[in-house]
């Protein structure tokens, strides 16, 4: 599956130029980044603990990510489950995509405005009249 989506991911107008930037054009950098690849989503679906790394971070690094990307990156990747897994395997795959691709796009795109100086912000309510 690694393969097939990210051959597509590669030679995608919008998204594979934005890869290429990034991991580079070379077959052998293509090599690399799917074996790494593999052990992210082995991780993920099967516990295997193949991966290490911060992929947040990884992503932070891309300039030309927009947060439309994300649902492009999620159709491609629906297709090629489907043509690879049973339903329910290729649910699960999707579920866990939807899951990884909405946790960048908040990190990325979503953040909440800072707090500012001084402002604990504990949640409690202040003590009204009287005594702390």
């Amino acid at each position: 599956m690694v393969d097939l989506f990210y051959g597509r991911v590669r030679r995608d107008p919008l998204l594979g130029p934005v890869f290429a930037r990034a991991i580079g054009s070379a077959d052998a950098d293509w090599a690399r980044h799917l074996a790494r690849l593999a052990d992210f989503w082995s991780s993920l679906m099967l516990r295997s603990g193949r991966y290490r790394g911060d992929p947040f971070s990884i992503h932070q690094r891309l300039p030309d990510l927009e947060p439309a990307m994300f649902d492009h990156w999620l159709a491609l990747f629906a297709e090629a489950c489907a043509e690879v897994f049973e339903p329910d395997t290729a649910d699960a795959f999707r579920e866990r995509a939807e899951r990884v691709a909405r946790s960048l796009r908040m990190g990325l795109f979503e953040r909440l405005p800072a707090r500012p100086a001084g402002r604990q912000g504990s949640g409690a309510a202040p003590a009204q009249g009287g005594r702390a």
